[in-house]
């Protein structure tokens, strides 16, 4: 049998809770905490695969292990490499409460309506792609990716919630930040968990299912759910096969280049996806952020003129290009050399689809595309209804070609 305690955040260890373990495997300030058997084996964590290994040779021997680990071991923790290796009827597990229930605690808020992402040992993109798009994220945090790195890219109206050294009643705190004053910080090896908090919306509404927020009911909406300025906007025929294409899901960032009223970053976001509109000009900037505003998501406008403005910005999952002009083809190749998925560009003018295909194509993407013509009821006097004709829009799209296709490919 293999017990698991989950220690540490304000969950103490039993003193016999060890007594009759041949084997102890923990972090090393739980090993130091804990009253070891005599005789018992210590393996302090570090590499998984050989104190795993360890595990299994005491289980083939039919003696018992105890594992130590923070807080809840079955939330981002060594429950699953355990089950996974000795199947969860082997298991013994007691948990702790977890950093993440206690930094809400400590905070004095609930957090059935929030978003938990772990940053521990992974490249903090998504976690900042993610408490950019959502008002209440919590982040385990880890080396690189702790509370100045997410600082330095989430929006600077949220408020970070930094818990370091839970359940430690000498070295404990709880510090309330700005982004700004986060960013300009040391704050060492203790953080446990950051929260990241939209404060107009941290309370959130009551929830049925916990954890990552409803999906909206329906997308590719009307026309009119948005402001635009003489029907320049992305109908939502066209929408619905980009949204299709561009696949917007939490943790991506997608770009929408040439947003006009920012129907597409609009709806990225309300599929969880961190979105940034960028838009040439001032009113069609306002008009996006009104957008959003009335949706109830956060997208970031950049006013400015792409491609040179696309410089100053993270490098996106999946973009959108709509409009068009002559400096198409070189918002095209340069949103190309930075996606890491997808580009899907709308086209009025069918003479400038070729240019466009040539960006993607010799940027590594594969190319595909359709011309789109839909007709729209509409009603006529004597109650009777005709078909009326949409301009037709050419949709292109390219996925960029993983290196080890990129010979059969060619």
């Amino acid at each position: 049998m293999i017990t698991v305690f989950g220690t540490g955040t304000g969950t103490p260890l039993p003193a016999d809770a060890l007594a009759g373990a041949g084997l102890v495997v923990g972090g090393r300030r739980h090993l130091d905490a804990a009253r070891l058997p005599r005789g018992a084996e210590r393996i302090v964590l570090g590499p998984l695969a050989p104190a795993l290994d360890a595990v299994a040779r005491y289980v083939a021997a039919d003696r018992p292990v105890a594992v130590l680990a923070s807080g809840d071991p079955g939330f981002f923790g060594i429950v699953r490499a355990l089950a996974e290796r000795f199947g969860p009827e082997l298991l013994d597990v007691r948990a702790g409460v977890s950093s993440v229930a206690a930094a809400f605690a400590r905070a004095g808020l609930p957090w059935d309506d929030a978003v938990v992402v772990s940053a521990h040992g992974r490249r903090p993109r998504t976690a900042v792609h993610v408490c950019r798009a959502h008002p209440k994220v919590a982040v385990l945090t880890g080396p690189g990716a702790g509370p100045a790195e997410l600082a330095a890219a989430v929006p600077a109206d949220r408020v970070l919630v930094v818990a370091s050294a839970l359940g430690d009643p000498e070295r404990e705190r709880v510090e309330r930040v700005t982004p700004a004053e986060a960013a300009g910080r040391d704050w060492g090896a203790d953080v446990s968990v950051v929260l990241c908090l939209d404060p107009a919306r941290a309370l959130g509404a009551v929830r049925t299912v916990a954890g990552v927020p409803d999906g909206p009911a329906g997308w590719a909406l009307d026309e009119g759910e948005f402001a635009h300025r003489d029907s320049m906007i992305t109908k939502f025929e066209v929408r619905a096969l980009a949204l299709a294409r561009l696949g917007p899901r939490l943790g991506d960032l997608v770009w929408d280049v040439g947003a006009g009223s920012g129907s597409v970053a609009v709806e990225c976001a309300r599929l969880g996806a961190a979105a940034v509109a960028v838009e040439k000009t001032a009113d069609g900037a306002g008009r996006i952020a009104a957008n959003a505003r009335a949706h109830g998501v956060y997208v970031d406008v950049v006013h400015g003129t792409a491609p040179g403005v696309l410089d100053e910005l993270p490098d996106p999952d999946a973009v959108f290009v709509g409009g068009g002009g002559r400096e198409l083809p070189a918002v095209v190749g340069a949103c190309a050399l930075r996606a890491r998925r997808t580009v899907v560009v709308a086209l009025a003018a069918l003479d400038r689809v070729p240019a466009a295909r040539e960006a993607l194509t010799g940027a590594g993407f594969s190319c595909d595309g359709v011309l789109l013509q839909s007709s729209r009821l509409a009603p006529l006097p004597g109650d009777v209804t005709r078909l009326a004709a949409a301009n037709p829009v050419f949709l292109l799209w390219g996925h960029r070609i993983p290196r080890s296709e990129e010979g059969v490919a060619q």
